[in-house]
């Protein structure tokens, strides 16, 4: 029945019949259709009650509305009853409406340019719009459909291919400038942790060359002790044995010969023991040095040579105040006047044995052993300041290399 949807349509509303009245010359309308075309209507006439003239909006003739009204009109009960049975199929197939339940969407917005219902025009948002049957719409679009090829079809559309193909070129390289960054701080990094990876190296075999100057340094003394121990409870063993002895002869005998021994054991030299310390410290270097280092320096850092050294005497007061004056001292030092400082140095070591040499040949034996004794603590001091002189030639060092790289 969907074929015969126009026949059901009120050609006020453009909707299905609601309440269908017939007119006196034959026309049927929606009662609420008629009711708003009578209030609207010119020839309306308070001075005629009993007839309300009106203009049939499909033949254009007069006919006259009892004084009742509308509801007074006779009902269309065929139509009615087809428009029921109508409602009551499946429509499925049918294009209705989604705002206003099953109308058919059988007029055209020319406002708009979409296919709306009839309640759509009179109560929903297209009321007023200028509107089109589906034909004449139809036809009229088929008759424009080259202007729309023509607009799919302009320049506009070529200057959205070059406009793709300007797109993919600057992603292209785009893409590549981040493949370029990527390879250059893959590069970077591994240049920076071959470089720590080689500081580290260069530090624990420094700590571990060091270590074996400790070995060398403390174990020939450890063992030189250990022998004089054992020989301490050797004897002191024999004692024992000796005490026990009932022969006068052989116990006289044997007493002697111990204390022969122990006053050969007493009479071996002791050796002496300094005390030292490990010079300078990596855990210092790498908190003073290496922490505040930048990253693009810290190849120009040298690695430290480690020696032992005379331990030198702590200041229990004040020691904190001259600690900070000695570090604003080192900091206002002329670098030049350090650096000559440290060539006098090595110049004055390098003729450390000669010297010595000539103090033995030229003077008696016990006043060279004196001068010999005074002498070799001033070496002592002069060490100690060697390596400080050496710390601070590191960093003058690497002060240097920061303003060349600047």
């Amino acid at each position: 029945m969907h074929h015969f949807e126009e026949e059901l349509t009120c050609s006020i509303c453009y909707s299905i019949f609601e309440d269908p009245r017939v007119l006196p010359c034959s026309h049927t309308f929606c009662r609420n259709c008629l009711e708003g075309v009578i209030q609207l209507s010119d020839n309306f006439s308070i001075w005629r009650p009993l007839r309300l003239p009106l203009k049939c909006p499909n033949c254009r003739s007069i006919v006259e509305i009892p004084a009742a009204g509308i509801q007074s009109l006779p009902i269309n009960f065929a139509l009615k009853a087809i428009i029921e049975k109508y409602q009551q199929e499946d429509h499925s197939d049918v294009a209705t409406c989604s705002e206003h339940y099953r109308q058919p969407l059988n007029v055209y917005c020319l406002l708009d340019r979409k296919l709306v219902c009839g309640h759509c025009l009179t109560i929903g948002k297209h009321n007023g719009h200028p509107i089109d049957d589906l034909q004449s719409a139809y036809l009229k679009e088929k008759q424009n459909s080259g202007k729309i090829l023509d607009q799919l079809t302009d320049k506009h559309w070529t200057d959205v291919c070059l406009l793709i193909e300007k797109l993919k070129e600057q992603k292209s390289q785009c893409e590549s400038i981040v493949q370029e960054d990527k390879k250059a701080v893959i590069h970077y990094f591994k240049k920076l942790s071959d470089t720590l990876e080689h500081k580290r190296q260069a530090l624990l075999t420094a700590l571990d060359e060091i270590n074996t100057r400790i070995l060398e340094e403390y174990e020939p003394l450890i063992e030189k002790l250990k022998k004089i121990r054992e020989e301490q409870l050797e004897l002191m063993s024999l004692n024992t044995s000796i005490q026990k002895e009932e022969s006068p002869l052989i116990f006289l005998e044997k007493v002697d010969d111990m204390h022969q021994r122990i006053k050969a054991l007493k009479q071996k030299q002791l050796p002496d023991v300094k005390p030292v310390e490990i010079y300078p410290r990596a855990g210092h270097l790498l908190k003073d040095v290496w922490s505040k280092t930048e990253i693009g320096h810290i190849n120009k850092i040298v690695t430290p040579k480690i020696n032992l050294i005379p331990k030198r005497k702590l200041r229990s007061k004040g020691s904190g105040k001259e600690g900070k004056e000695s570090k604003v001292l080192l900091q206002a030092v002329n670098p030049l006047a350090v650096l000559l400082l440290f060539i006098m140095l090595v110049t004055l070591c390098s003729f450390h044995k000669l010297v010595s040499s000539a103090v033995t040949e030229a003077t008696p034996a016990h006043i060279s052993a004196f001068l010999l004794l005074i002498y070799q603590d001033f070496c002592i001091h002069l060490q100690n300041m060697m390596d400080v002189l050496c710390h601070a030639f590191d960093l003058l060092i690497e002060f240097l290399g920061r303003i060349v790289s600047l």
